[in-house]
């Protein structure tokens, strides 16, 4: 029988790129649809946002919460942080 192996653990410089190359894809997605100056740093400040109370979740969790952000979502993200900086 062989040996179940350990799931590979990313270090932490391996996680962040993980997840910039994730909000990069998803603010491409987002500019394919006409939303043109979304930016990868601004999807994560979207998503992290969702984390301030309680803090970073799973890793699974934030993976999914990237990659079904839907763009009203976004537009409704912004125009909070919007109105909370004025």
């Amino acid at each position: 029988m062989e040996e179940e192996s350990e799931p590979e653990r990313l270090n932490d410089r391996e996680l962040n790129e993980m997840i910039e190359g994730l909000c990069l894809s998803k603010a491409e997605e987002f500019q394919m649809i006409g939303y043109e100056h979304v930016t990868g740093e601004e999807i994560w400040e979207c998503i992290n946002d969702r984390y301030k109370k309680k803090g970073l979740p799973p890793l699974h969790q934030v993976v999914n919460d990237i990659l079904s952000l839907k763009p009203n979502q976004f537009m409704n993200y912004l125009t909070l942080s919007m109105y909370r900086r004025s």
